[in-house]
């Protein structure tokens, strides 16, 4: 049994324990520790051994059909590490943090966990796809059984957006089946094999590349809220009880941007450079950045605050895949980790401050810092990261986005428009630190608008701040250290 499946299976394990008894919250932290060692030990081992060629490690499969060929496989480069370490540390920060709650909480989170890992670290289209169709239905639920507001109108919309995004990635994830099979009568959903027949310019079906790589655009697109398809995604993550909103916000929403990563940009290669896909790209984008950068000014609540700056950070992730180049892919799944563990960071803090005060209007509340100064520090820092403040992880990956698009600028050819998508851009960063630093200062300064009181966690409660907080500087500080596994596996096509 490869390593890789006993990541995905533990929080499985975990699950049916709970269900017959066991502790839940102790159940699910030791799951999530062993996990996230797990997970750690693979990434110094994949840095030893396999690092110099970046080709998939720790490879295993089951043969589920033989036509079309199906098989339960795993494998792992830096991608996919990266992205299961973000799994792990969000994982173990949400259950650790959740107390005094009905065991759904704890089975919701590690069913959610197992269907994040098993998206990132199968290599069969068919079972990424399905891992993560798995881990929606603990979202749904919980928004709609404990979700907070109008929480049945969130669950009821982000059925029907993800469903009807899902429906399209399928369609998409079929096309490439197709195109890229070698052998039209014995199709494969076997990842490795399909990127060994990319459909080039002089491939056989290149025609349909296009209009194929915008279908896998919609359907990706839809599941990470790329504008205009974006209007679920903040109403759930406002309503959604707290672990649910830290998993899928930090965690679960990277499954679309991994996908045309792993999926689109290496199986259709050309076609993110045609131009009407690029300028569409572009355009939706912009749509994530300004108009929701704009939208998010407006909030006067904490909570619907954070869900639409989440929406409109993903623009420049989407920036980095638009690029192009490596530098720009590197960026983004740098990116993509650091607004993980900073949103999740966020929400952590955010379902502490409901808990405690009632209440996340900024109307109501002020002056928390002299009563709080840990929570205060705490979520300067996660505030901080969120809006780019150098140091931090978040501001790494923003900055090699955006050196990415004037990697090819030449003087004398003028701006093209990835470049002045990319200045527009930079007018975002100003917007974010205009609404994180004035909700900072209406929740922990000035005085107290209704008498709302606030105390510190205890020490065993700060753990999961420490654990997100410490990986946002160890990153920010020296970003290296998950950049020199990624660039190697976004290198190898």
């Amino acid at each position: 049994m490869s390593p890789l499946e006993i990541i995905i299976l533990l929080p499985l394990l975990a699950v049916l324990a709970i269900w017959v008894g066991a502790p839940a919250r102790l159940t699910g932290v030791v799951a999530s520790i062993l996990n996230l060692g797990i997970v750690v030990g693979l990434i110094y081992q994949y840095q030893t051994h396999h690092l110099a060629d970046g080709k998939m490690a720790f490879l295993h499969g089951y043969t589920v059909l033989t036509n079309p060929h199906i098989q339960f496989a795993v494998g792992a480069d830096g991608l996919s590490l990266t992205l299961a370490l973000l799994t792990s540390l969000v994982t173990l920060a949400a259950v650790w943090s959740t107390v005094d709650k009905d065991r759904i909480y704890y089975i919701s989170s590690l069913l959610i966990a197992t269907g994040a890992y098993g998206a990132f670290l199968c290599t069969d289209i068919f079972f990424l796809y399905a891992f993560h169709e798995l881990a929606l239905i603990p979202t749904f639920l919980m928004i709609a059984l404990h979700g907070h507001g109008e929480n049945k109108n969130a669950a009821w919309r982000i059925t029907i957006y993800l469903g009807i995004g899902s429906l399209i990635l399928l369609a998409g994830l079929l096309g490439v089946v197709w195109y890229c099979s070698p052998d039209k009568s014995h199709l494969t959903f076997d990842l490795l094999e399909l990127l060994k027949h990319p459909l080039k310019a002089d491939a056989p079906y290149a025609q349909f590349a296009p209009a194929n790589f915008f279908i896998l655009l919609l359907g990706f697109g839809t599941l990470v809220s790329l504008f205009p398809f974006h209007s679920w995604a903040a109403p759930a993550y406002a309503s959604a009880p707290t672990p649910v909103a830290m998993l899928h916000a930090g965690v679960l929403k990277k499954f679309g941007l991994y996908g045309l990563i792993r999926i689109a940009l290496p199986l259709l290669p050309n076609a993110v450079n045609v131009p009407w896909i690029q300028n569409a790209l572009l355009l939706m984008l912009l749509g994530n950045i300004l108009v929701m950068g704009l939208v998010t000014l407006h909030q006067r609540r904490l909570d619907d605050l954070l869900a639409n700056s989440s929406v409109m950070h993903m623009g420049y992730i989407f920036l980095g895949i638009a690029s192009g180049n490596a530098l720009g892919l590197n960026g983004a799944v740098l990116l993509m980790f650091a607004h993980g563990i900073s949103i999740a960071l966020l929400f952590m803090l955010c379902g502490r401050l409901r808990n405690q005060l009632g209440t996340l209007e900024f109307e109501k509340l002020g002056g928390i810092a002299g009563n709080a100064p840990f929570l205060s520090f705490i979520f300067g820092m996660a505030a901080f990261a969120s809006i780019g403040l150098p140091g931090l992880a978040n501001f790494a990956g923003e900055l090699l986005v955006f050196l990415s698009t004037f990697q090819s600028f030449r003087w004398q050819e003028g701006f093209s428009m990835l470049q002045i998508t990319t200045i527009l851009s930079l007018w975002g960063v100003v917007i974010s630190a205009v609404y994180m630093l004035r909700a900072y200062r209406k929740i922990f300064f000035g005085q107290p608008n209704s008498g709302l009181f606030i105390s510190d966690p205890l020490l065993s409660q700060r753990v999961p701040m420490f654990l997100l907080a410490a990986v946002l500087l160890v990153v920010g500080v020296y970003p290296a250290s998950l950049l020199n596994i990624i660039q190697v596996s976004l290198s190898v096509k």
